[in-house]
């Protein structure tokens, strides 16, 4: 397989990687929260736009493709916060299995 090439001066995108915490809310429920993983730099790709129907309201998700360095603990429900917005990881490969770089695939969420 043919390494993939990728000018690391791209990758000039400052993420927020974050993972799902869930608390105790002291009342046998559980807040959901998010907890950052760490800082790194990316490029970010906007993809798409599929636009659909919820509860009756127009909404159109949009998915991007973020390229980082590798890191072996990415994982797929994790999320970048990129410029105040949440993409959060839908998938996650190394391209050419060299252990140089991922590219996860990502859905812009609400807040």
């Amino acid at each position: 397989m043919a390494k993939m090439w990728l000018d690391p001066g791209r990758l000039s995108a400052r993420l927020r990687l974050e993972a799902p915490a869930d608390e105790d809310d002291g009342q046998g429920g559980v807040n959901s929260g998010w907890t950052t993983v760490a800082d790194v730099w990316g490029r970010v790709e906007p993809l798409s736009a599929t636009p659909s129907e919820e509860a009756e309201a127009a909404i159109a998700p949009v998915s991007h493709r973020v390229t980082i360095r590798h890191r072996s603990d990415v994982r797929h429900e994790m999320r970048f916060v990129f410029r105040g917005r949440s993409l959060l990881v839908r998938a996650v490969r190394d391209p050419d299995e060299s252990r140089r770089y991922l590219i996860c695939d990502c859905e812009e969420t609400r807040p």
